[in-house]
């Protein structure tokens, strides 16, 4: 299984980091996984600028030769494994705006006419790794479930991604946070996933 992990936090002290660090220890345990590479958006600095003009238009975003290598590594991707920090409810912008940019009709899914188009990404996994400072049950309750209802529903199922995990957790500035505790379970679900 290759997997690609893409990181989305600017300090490498962070939490995130962490998770990320636990998430890349574990797959390279796993004798089912045969190749890791981390796309770091911050580190790499990808510019998440949507830019539309006579030169670039949107249609042709799926082509646009400035994104080839990371339409490669999604590509190659079996496993796509996201890091990121919850801010105002929803991932970082610089997520957004690599989401924006690279799940683009022509190599992402396919406009049939109809309601639904169809997914071009079909067969690839997805695990969502995300902590927030508040408690994990705030994003269900107060704003009905929208980070989920937005990475599940509204992007990877329309790409033809039907299988997605996420571990979302919550307090994570609090003493008690079980960071550890949560670190630990990510690693041991990435030492021990199948597929």
């Amino acid at each position: 299984m290759k997997t690609l992990i893409i990181y989305t936090h600017p300090n490498h002290q962070s939490l995130s980091y962490a998770f990320l660090q636990k998430v890349v220890q574990g797959s390279r345990e796993n004798p089912k996984i045969s190749e890791v590479r981390v796309l770091d958006l911050y580190e790499e600095g990808f510019n998440p600028v949507l830019v539309f003009n006579e030169h670039k238009r949107r249609r042709d975003m799926h082509a646009d030769p400035d994104l080839a290598i990371y339409r490669e590594q999604l590509s190659w991707a079996e496993k796509i494994v996201f890091v990121y920090p919850i801010w105002w409810g929803r991932p970082p912008a610089m997520l957004m705006g690599y989401i924006d940019q690279m799940f683009s009709s022509g190599f992402a899914y396919k406009d049939k006419g109809g309601m639904l188009p169809e997914g071009l990404l079909k067969g690839k996994s997805v695990v969502c790794i995300s902590s927030m400072k508040g408690p994990v049950l705030y994003p269900l309750y107060w704003l009905n479930n929208a980070h989920k209802v937005l990475m599940k529903k509204a992007l990877f199922n329309y790409v033809g991604i039907k299988k997605v995990k996420f571990f979302e957790f919550g307090s994570m500035e609090s003493p008690r946070g079980k960071q550890q505790q949560k670190l630990e379970k990510v690693y041991d679900y990435f030492k021990t996933v199948e597929r």
